[in-house]
């Protein structure tokens, strides 16, 4: 695997190409011919894996190094700040300085900010960076009463709108014509709608959506201003062009002016994003719409295992659809590696936890949490995997929650190396500290960065991990540029914070599929694979349920070399055991669904998930619903399945019990180097302090006291709702 394959390695590639010819070097036949080919219209149809950003990147720097691309001509988009800087990156190691990598929001946003005064005259609205309060605020000037889930999808809908260039009056017929289901009465939402675009207008404000609309019309409306870009961009390349939405591809157009010098990017096999207005069309038309464009196909997978790939093509082997009609057969070039692993689970809990122990024993055998990743249907999911992973002592990072550089601990060391790069000749910590990374290790530690890291996991380990992220950043950079400074690195962490190019942070990775795409670990676990969740219940239409199998296929193709997929029979404890595997992964894993799961043992490599050591009781009861104990109803929410009761019944719950709870809690927690909520979250407590039990079996039915914690911590819990005393040394292994 070469260091363009592998995006944790492009910071050590020593120096740029030394000619026009060098760019080529380690190139295939493919990649070479997308390198070369630097006029008229290009599609490359690219496979995950296959090195399509290694292609481009070549291309743009060929053609730079060769004479043939002026740098400042070259536009590059895509569609997420974290690639547009990791092109960025991989265009000055080839020497290609000059050329722009923005997203489509970033090159639209900069050049209306520029054009504006001349344009419309003033200065341009604010840019509000979240929807919903205005959305919310709508809402009530409409005399609607939105919840907090249904504001975000009015607000989806909003989006959904304008990226398809919907006005609100034509929203209900929009709708209707896309097979497109509404979260509420059409005409509701294009009252909303219209009562959100009055109050932006009121206001002065404009969305993120308003970013490429009001381009598209000073690009339109304005001739000359259209000719001084296109005098300035002559040549654009546009990555993941499978997820242009019609008003992206029309700003493309309007930037184009009818000239061909274009390079386009994607796999329709991985559209995952429809719902936000995204489709393959504009991709699987190209040809047609550009009759000359040369066709590259890209189909050798360097990310990849045999056995990955081999599943991989298998789902889109039995897909429909015309993206299907498209699909790329992968072909692996990595070494053989192990079959893909399929769990069954009795319940969820069971089946964090095994997923939980599986990647302590690979941490523990060498492979580094960065390169693990746990990935889910929905973010709803990632609760009771972020207890597990704590439960079993694993650092692990949210992709999706705050961003990298907005981190409290990540602006003080930002403030500090800067600090440091300006008075460094006055510091005493740096007196002893030779070269960039032993500088940066000095600046951190006062911070709080330490060589080890603390014990556990928590809100303490993941400041940590941010630190010793940057720690790494800097031995990347140093290693690319043995001569930089603390100011270069400074210079280098500003570029990254403007991009939200965020270094790796050393956890386990816990994401949602759709927030997984373009990324890449060396083992990953796909959880929830049960019908229901993938593809997920309200998939009705063809369409929906063949893009919900795009999206597995995209979560599959993200592991190098070790890929787990689980399911669970039920949802909790107290759950029916009535799931089935998806039907995605019929005729694929080993076995038959009428086998799987209703035998003794399953065939070839699916394993039965072991329920724990739990009592009899406990496994009798895994066959009921989870209730309300209070009003009887079916309980599906995580947190109202932990109080065992609904959010709104009433609480019994013994307040002095609970404190008392709650103080032993935080002894356990301070022997072992966790946070509280390592032991139990507060949840669970109110749970135990609302049904008092008094026995294990009781316990053990309380959602989030698993098997190992009712045998570490059961004896103690019970003790304390018999009002005994517990002993210091209770609680320990």
């Amino acid at each position: 695997m070469t260091a363009a394959t592998h995006p944790s390695l492009v910071s050590l590639v020593p120096q740029a190409p030394d000619s026009a010819d060098a760019v080529l070097e380690g190139l295939d036949p493919e990649q070479r011919e997308v390198a070369t080919t630097l006029r008229g219209p290009v599609c490359v149809l690219a496979g995950a894996g296959t090195g399509k950003t290694r292609a481009i990147t070549h291309r743009i720097a060929y053609g730079v190094r060769a004479g043939v691309l002026q740098p400042s001509s070259v536009l590059a988009v895509t569609f997420t700040n974290r690639a547009a800087g990791e092109m960025r990156g991989r265009l000055r190691q080839l020497g290609a300085h000059g050329v722009q990598a923005r997203t489509f929001h970033s090159a639209a946003l900069r050049q209306l900010q520029y054009f504006w005064p001349r344009a419309v005259g003033g200065g341009l609205p604010r840019l509000v960076d979240r929807k919903i309060p205005l959305v919310a605020d709508a809402a009530a000037a409409c005399n609607l009463r939105l919840d907090r889930g249904e504001l975000r999808d009015a607000a989806a809908e909003i989006e959904w709108s304008k990226v398809t260039q919907t006005v609100p009056a034509d929203y209900p017929y929009a709708v209707a014509k896309a097979g497109r289901q509404a979260p509420r009465d059409p005409a509701e939402i294009a009252h909303l709608y219209a009562a959100y675009e009055d109050l932006k207008r009121d206001r002065a404000v404009i969305d993120f959506e308003d970013v490429l609309l009001l381009t598209v019309a000073v690009l339109q409306d304005r001739h000359d201003i259209a000719d001084q870009v296109r005098a300035q961009y002559q040549h654009f390349v546009v990555d993941e062009y499978q997820d242009v939405s019609p008003l992206q591809q029309r700003l493309l157009e309007l930037w184009l002016g009818g000239r061909d010098s274009l390079c386009v990017v994607g796999d329709a096999s991985q559209t995952i994003y429809s719902f936000t207005g995204a489709t393959p069309d504009h991709l699987l038309d190209f040809r047609a719409r550009h009759p000359d464009a040369t066709v590259v196909k890209l189909v050798r997978d360097y990310r990849s295992t045999p056995q990955v790939v081999r599943l991989a093509n298998g789902l889109l082997a039995q897909a429909s659809g015309r993206a299907a009609n498209h699909r790329l057969e992968l072909v692996s070039q990595r070494p053989s590696g192990p079959e893909p692993v399929y769990t069954e689970y009795a319940d969820e809990p069971a089946e964090a936890e095994g997923a939980a122990r599986r990647i302590r024993e690979l941490i523990d055998a060498g492979v580094p949490a960065a390169e693990i990743a746990v990935l889910f249907r929905t973010n709803s999911q990632s609760e009771t995997y972020e207890q597990a992973l704590a439960d079993a002592g694993v650092p692990y990072q949210l992709r999706g929650a705050e961003r990298f550089f907005d981190r409290p601990e990540v602006r003080r060391a930002m403030a500090a190396v800067r600090a440091a790069a300006r008075f460094g000749g006055n510091d005493a910590l740096l007196d002893d500290a030779v070269g960039l990374p032993s500088q940066v290790r000095a600046v951190l530690s006062g911070e709080g960065w330490t060589s080890e890291p603390p014990a556990g996991s928590g809100a303490v380990r993941e400041r940590w991990e941010s630190l010793a992220a940057f720690v790494h950043l800097a031995h990347d950079f140093a290693a690319a540029h043995p001569k930089a400074t603390l100011g270069d690195f400074m210079t280098e962490l500003d570029e990254r914070a403007n991009a939200q190019h965020a270094p790796t942070v050393q956890g386990v990775t816990l994401a949602s599929l759709h927030a997984a795409k373009g990324l890449e670990w060396d083992a990953v676990f796909l959880v929830g694979i049960a019908e229901g969740m993938v593809p997920i219940t309200y998939a009705k239409t063809d369409e929906q349920i063949e893009e919900e199998r795009r999206l597995l296929y995209v979560g599959v193709t993200r592991a190098r070399e070790r890929l787990h997929l689980s399911w669970a029979l039920s949802r909790s404890p107290g759950g029916r055991p009535s799931r089935r595997p998806s039907h995605f992964l019929d005729g694929l894993r080993p076995g038959s669904a009428a086998t799987v799961g209703r035998s003794g043992a399953a065939a070839g490599g699916v394993e039965r998930g072991v329920r724990g050591d739990v009592p009899a009781a406990h496994r009798r009861a895994q066959r009921t619903p989870a209730r309300c104990r209070v009003c009887g109803r079916t309980l599906t929410d995580a947190g109202e399945m932990k109080l065992m009761r609904c959010e709104d019944c009433p609480s019994d719950m013994d307040e002095g019990l609970y404190e008392r709870l709650r103080q032993w809690r935080a002894v356990q927690a301070e022997r072992s180097g966790q946070p509280d909520f390592c032991v139990f979250t507060d949840r669970t407590l109110m749970a135990i302090a609302e049904t008092r039990p008094g026995s294990p079996a009781e316990l053990s039915r309380i959602p989030g006291v698993l098997s190992r914690k009712l045998r570490r911590y059961g004896t103690d819990v019970l003790a304390i709702c018999a009002g005994q005393e517990v002993s210091e040394d209770s609680g320990d292994d």
